[in-house]
């Protein structure tokens, strides 16, 4: 599914990784495009007008598991997010919760939403967002979620850096 499958968590590497994202330059015009790895083919970002998306962490195939099983896995990415959270917490002061079930229904039903949230929508990236800005660097807001786009796919964090307000959409 991403770039990132097979590698081990490490939250002093994923926060590494956000800083990266942080320093890099943003794409001051065009359509989102995603980017992949050249040789598989596997999702390694999406970047836009203002903003770019990318994964840090994919949990193995949860092909086959149900149950308990599938609960400790769900439960593991949670606290795998919640170190991560917690270090940028430390860093940069409270974060703030923005819901995904909006643009979950938007995209849903078709309906448009800004290039951000639509990207988001495109890779099914529905988890609810745990972000910080405006204030983070030069007026960026950060944002890191985890997700699963269906019951068999991994588990995958992600992290937004955006020029524009990550703000919750309105019904």
């Amino acid at each position: 599914m991403t770039g990132r499958a097979g590698e081990v968590f490490d939250a002093g590497r994923t926060v590494s990784d956000i800083e990266s994202l942080l320093a890099a330059d943003l794409p001051t015009d065009g359509v989102p495009v995603d980017e992949g790895d050249p040789a598989t083919g596997e999702w390694t970002g999406t970047r836009g007008a203002g903003f770019r998306i990318a994964p840090l962490w994919e949990s193995e195939a949860l092909t086959g598991v149900y149950g308990a099983e599938w609960n400790q896995a769900e439960e593991a990415a949670e606290a795998n997010l919640a170190l991560v959270v917690r270090e940028l917490d430390r860093r940069w002061g409270a974060h703030r919760r923005v819901c995904m079930r909006v643009p979950l229904f938007r995209h849903q039903a078709g309906a448009p939403m800004p290039a951000l949230f639509q990207s988001l929508s495109d890779r099914d990236c529905f988890g609810d967002l745990t972000v910080w800005g405006p204030t983070v660097t030069e007026g960026r807001w950060v944002a890191v979620s985890v997700n699963q786009c269906d019951g068999d796919a991994p588990m995958i964090m992600t992290a937004v850096v955006s020029q524009l307000p990550i703000m919750e959409l309105s019904d």
